[in-house]
């Protein structure tokens, strides 16, 4: 997968995605960070990062999304806009014998 630019304008982008970490941390893991903005990036900030990304690297970003993140609506536009639909089941955490959407 390709990585995220480290550049102002996707620190910036970072700081309001993932606004409870220093932008640098946010964009270290690609996957990580593109679950936070499958699910809070705008129309315009999405622009912005599938410039960068391609498809392969988005499907990736979903198939290796951690649980607990992306919401069920994101969850299935993203897999429908990206041709991997229907979606398959949202990523599970798994906590002491119970199972948490």
């Amino acid at each position: 997968m390709n990585a995220i630019p480290n550049t102002k304008e996707f620190h910036e982008l970072a700081a309001r995605v993932i606004w409870f970490e220093p932008p640098e941390q946010a964009l270290f893991n690609v996957s990580r960070f593109m679950a936070y903005a499958f699910r809070y990036a705008t129309h315009d900030d999405m622009q912005k990062l599938r410039a960068k990304l391609n498809d392969d690297d988005l499907r990736s970003a979903l198939a290796n999304a951690p649980p607990g993140i992306i919401d069920a609506r994101s969850w299935s536009y993203w897999h429908a806009i990206l041709g991997t639909f229907p979606a398959p089941p949202m990523p599970q955490r798994f906590i002491a014998g119970k199972v948490d959407s």
